[in-house]
């Protein structure tokens, strides 16, 4: 039997920092780093440890060893180049929303960008740089005093980094592109703890891999964005009650084949707070208000509706309407699959398993992204799911950690049975686990000039929590 002493020994051993290898990291080098951090390291035995491994997505539950939370550039490079040197694997947690848990790691050491969220806004050029730990929320603040606007995701909790880096769909993407399109420049650490500038001018192939290619290359400490004057936006939910589902969904589609690119729509099989099976529809029209009410006039009265909550809102607004749909704490299990038509088959796929979630807080999602997005050759970046009309989103959340596998398995029954229908691509952002295959078939014919710049930038593959790259790909 140990003694108390002997225990607390165990303990501390047990949470030793090691690296890739198994090599343990001594005290003294853990020392050195945090004393040339104008940040703060955080360690496991800190009062704050457990608040600073949590990220929204409660279902990722990780021990980092170190979490570095960074002030500026300077701490980033300091971080990166003891990492390098101490073998250590690497976290980049910006806005720590992703689904996947990439912001954290076992044993190693987060990079935390989480308090590095400045955006400065240019109004006479419509420019915009947000740091890399910066929320949508954090941009949009800023950017609505100017009556601009970038295009970006549909939850204002969600982190700029990780979510232009993937592609980047949200209220804008049929008028204005991806989140990717709108950025024009960044800057970043590389493996060899290198600040470079990544533009079409400046290292174009890092440009060109970096929007759509994930966090492969390096960390983007700031971004660049191009912004649109849009203000104000007219949007907000219609819900159907779910028996008129298929009916409700069918519509979607039709109207949204001949809908103006000022908007974007997207369907839900969804639960309402009180309770209740529902189909809704979010909308929001980024053009001139009379015209948005004109156009979005039939939709609203298609039914008619149990609520109808379309009306003028500040763009931020909108930016938050789905804010309450996931909040932190929940587990949360997601996949998506592109498919090129919403056939009445795939209505019925989404009508059956939407009626086979256990949890109120899951979702069935039908997004169309026609307009823009397919204006952009599939070569021009590393986002190659140029041609995706619909993608088909399954959002398993849940509460109690004990029904997981039953969420799960909910999640993967639909993901298997739209694999006959997908285009084959997927939005990578959108998974929770995505293989390898998975990966190189989303990449597609860019998956392999993404790996020569993986080799150029990142050949011994420091930055592996990702949508991976294999930097030996042919």
């Amino acid at each position: 039997m140990l003694t108390c002493d002997e225990a607390e020994e165990e303990d501390m051993a047990a949470t030793e920092l090691q690296n890739r290898s198994g090599v343990r990291i001594g005290t003294d080098l853990i020392d050195e780093f945090a004393v040339g951090l104008a940040g703060r390291l955080i360690r496991p035995a800190d009062a704050d440890y457990d608040e600073a491994r949590r990220i929204w997505n409660a279902a990722i539950d990780r021990y980092p060893g170190l979490v570095s939370r960074c002030l500026g550039v300077a701490d980033v490079i300091h971080a990166v180049k003891f990492a390098a040197r101490n073998n250590l694997l690497v976290a980049v947690r910006g806005g720590g929303h992703n689904v996947a848990g990439r912001a954290l790691c076992d044993n190693g050491i987060v990079v935390d960008l989480s308090a590095m969220r400045g955006v400065l806004v240019e109004p006479k050029t419509r420019t915009v740089r947000v740091q890399g730990g910066a929320t949508l929320g954090d941009l949009d603040r800023e950017t609505h005093l100017h009556g601009l606007a970038v295009p970006v995701g549909v939850v204002s909790k969600t982190g700029v980094a990780g979510l232009t880096l993937g592609g980047g769909v949200g209220w804008l993407v049929r008028k204005h592109g991806l989140s990717c399109d709108n950025a024009i420049s960044f800057e970043l650490v590389t493996a060899e703890g290198r600040l470079l500038a990544a533009s079409a001018e400046e290292h174009p192939d890092l440009f060109w891999a970096l929007r759509g290619g994930g966090g492969n290359f390096g960390i983007v400490t700031c971004f660049t964005f191009r912004a649109q004057r849009i203000s104000s936006v007219f949007g907000g939910l219609i819900v159907h009650g779910r028996d008129k589902a298929r009916e409700v969904l069918r519509f979607y589609r039709d109207f949204m084949a001949t809908a103006p690119e000022e908007l974007t729509a997207y369907a839900a099989m969804l639960t309402t707070p009180d309770g209740m099976p529902a189909v809704g529809i979010i909308a929001c029209w980024c053009g001139d208000m009379e015209e948005g009410a004109r156009v979005l006039a039939p939709l609203r009265a298609f039914g008619p509706p149990l609520l109808d909550a379309i009306q003028p809102m500040p763009y931020p607004s909108m930016q938050k309407l789905l804010d309450g749909a996931f909040p932190d704490g929940t587990h949360n299990y997601w996949k998506a699959s592109f498919v090129p038509q919403l056939t009445d088959t795939v209505i019925d796929l989404l009508v059956e398993h939407g009626n086979r979630m256990e949890s109120p807080l899951s979702a069935c999602l039908v997004e169309f992204y026609g307009g823009a997005p397919g204006r952009v050759s599939r070569t021009d970046s590393a986002f190659a799911q140029r041609n995706a009309e619909y993608n088909i989103g399954m959002t398993a959340q849940w509460t109690d950690p004990a029904e997981s596998e039953r969420h799960i398995a909910w999640v993967q029954a639909m993901y298997d049975a739209f694999e006959p229908h997908s285009s084959g691509m997927h939005l990578l952002n959108f998974q929770s686990e995505p293989a390898d295959q998975v990966i190189r078939a989303s990449f597609g014919d860019n998956y392999s000039r993404l790996a020569e710049v993986k080799r150029k930038y990142d050949p011994m593959n420091f930055f592996s929590l990702n949508q991976n790259i294999s930097a030996a790909a042919h």
